[in-house]
């Protein structure tokens, strides 16, 4: 099943209206659909890099949207549809864990989304979950899906297809760089605030996933 989806997401890319397909995808992905936008993008950069930025917009809005969605179902409809996306997702033993994590680090989680494999859709449902401010929220999420798809975008647009090469080899490494830069930024806020005790609050976030029944 999931291949089949697979094969008509990767379809969508000839058709006319791509651009919004990749929108309807993007935002799809980030409350309850299981196959991420970001293939259909690299072929639709790959097809037209002058469009590269554009379709990368396309995507950064959908996610943000669809993000807005997965929020509402986690805050309003946990009980009678979030939990029934998660198990279907097989994510219900990862949203302890991203709970915790959510409610140690707030934004900052959410940020780093945007340089790993963590499903948006997790966090976007188990943050209306915990009730994390939404402005807050919102602007983080713009955040981490521009990082995740707007280099992408530049770096087609700025270099064509010939980067495709360099993407699929290098562009984990570029994005987690550019995170590790943002993250950094967080931490040197927070101590400058007089903040601390990361390492306290992961070691009880693993705790808590070890003690879960």
């Amino acid at each position: 099943m999931l291949r089949r989806l697979y094969d008509w997401t990767m379809a969508k890319a000839a058709h006319p209206q791509a651009s919004w397909w990749l929108f309807l995808f993007a935002f799809m992905e980030a409350s309850f659909f299981p196959i991420p936008p970001h293939p259909l993008l690299g072929l639709m950069c790959l097809a037209q890099p002058k469009k590269a930025v554009r379709y990368a917009a396309f995507a950064t809005a959908g996610s943000v949207l669809g993000g807005l969605l997965g929020y509402a179902i986690g805050h309003f409809l946990y009980d009678s549809v979030g939990t029934q996306l998660l198990a279907l997702l097989h994510l219900t033993a990862s949203f302890p864990k991203a709970a915790c994590y959510l409610r140690e680090y707030g934004v900052e989680i959410i940020v780093i989304k945007g340089a790993t494999p963590i499903p948006f859709k997790l966090l976007t449902i188990t943050a209306g979950f915990i009730g994390m401010p939404l402005v807050p929220f919102f602007l983080a999420s713009v955040l981490s899906r521009s990082i995740s798809f707007m280099i992408v975008g530049v770096l087609f647009r700025l270099f064509g297809a010939p980067i495709k090469r360099f993407i699929d080899k290098y562009l984990g490494l570029v994005t987690a760089g550019f995170v590790i830069l943002v993250v950094a930024g967080f931490a040197a806020a927070t101590m400058l605030g007089g903040g601390g005790g990361k390492n306290a609050a992961m070691e009880r976030c693993e705790k808590a996933i070890l003690t879960q029944p």
